[in-house]
């Protein structure tokens, strides 16, 4: 079992009487389902219906203060904690910016031989493994106690992309990409069935009008591509290429326009590289929209 401290994660705590009702009223996961060791994945949209801020969610035991902590990306704390402070008005919430204190550990490739305070399973993809909340200075303390060997940040990059699990700013960008584009349908990532929440309206209208033209698609690919890079088809824009470990990659694209391609023979291509599909059914036109 591997594990690894990820340096680009922070941590966002929402605690007071009122927090639950109020997160569950803002984001796209369903807050009333989480539990002190049970994980929810979710995200803070624009009213356009654009992701602000992906993140994992948990609760705090009561003996150890109640509320929930967000496990985002580092960049995106503080902002994100002001962002969620502008929602507060009269709700009974302390939001507070716990990066500096509390950071994420990833564990993989097997299952604990304990389960530590703050420690949940990833909700997105069981083969993603668990997430860890502690003090960098603890981490490998913690890592010892469950029976994992500490490895690189490098390590788990390449098996989240194995896994398709897109990163923000960098497989998708932030304020840019619907849910659906960064497969946060498919990741457990939006509850279809819970009430109202910020940008609800078109999320809700892309999953039962079957619009979602754009998906993260794991890739094969040899050779080295940068982030960024331009996917094509012939002499037509498809798409860009995200991030990418050990010929394995995520790429953002119009699957209309690649299955335009495969149809018509043509090469889907970064820089010169061919891609490949790692699963085909990852491009595969919604139902609705077929005519």
């Amino acid at each position: 079992m591997k594990s690894a401290f990820l340096s680009d994660r922070g941590v966002i705590k929402v605690g007071g009487e009122d927090a639950r009702h109020f997160l569950n009223g803002l984001v796209t996961t369903n807050i009333e389902l989480v539990r002190p060791g049970l994980g929810r994945f979710g995200a803070l949209l624009t009213p356009q219906g654009k992701i602000i801020a992906d993140f994992l969610v948990t609760e705090i035991p009561a003996g150890h203060g109640g509320g929930f902590l967000l496990d985002c990306p580092k960049s995106l704390a503080q902002p994100l904690t002001a962002r969620l402070s502008i929602y507060k008005l009269r709700a009974k919430v302390v939001i507070e910016n716990l990066s500096d204190s509390l950071g994420v550990l990833a564990v993989w490739d097997g299952q604990p031989q304990m389960t530590p305070d703050l420690a949940f399973a990833d909700p997105r993809d069981n083969e993603l493994g668990w997430r860890i909340l502690v003090p960098a200075e603890l981490a490998e303390k913690a890592a010892a106690a469950i029976g994992a060997t500490m490895t690189s940040e490098a390590d788990y990059e390449a098996h989240r992309i194995a896994c398709g699990a897109p990163r923000g700013g960098v497989d998708f960008g932030y304020n840019d990409a619907f849910p659906h584009d960064a497969n946060m349908d498919r990741l457990h990532g939006v509850d279809f069935d819970k009430g109202c929440y910020i940008g609800q309206e078109v999320v809700s209208r892309m999953q039962h009008r079957g619009t979602a033209r754009n998906r993260i698609v794991r890739v094969g690919i040899d050779g080295d591509v940068a982030s960024g890079t331009t996917v094509m088809a012939g002499e037509k824009t498809v798409g860009t290429f995200g991030s990418s470990a050990g010929g394995h990659g995520l790429a953002l694209l119009r699957v209309d326009r690649v299955n335009d391609a495969i149809e018509s023979g043509l090469a889907v291509t970064a820089e010169g590289h061919a891609l490949t599909f790692v699963a085909p059914q990852d491009i595969a036109l919604p139902k609705k929209a077929v005519t």
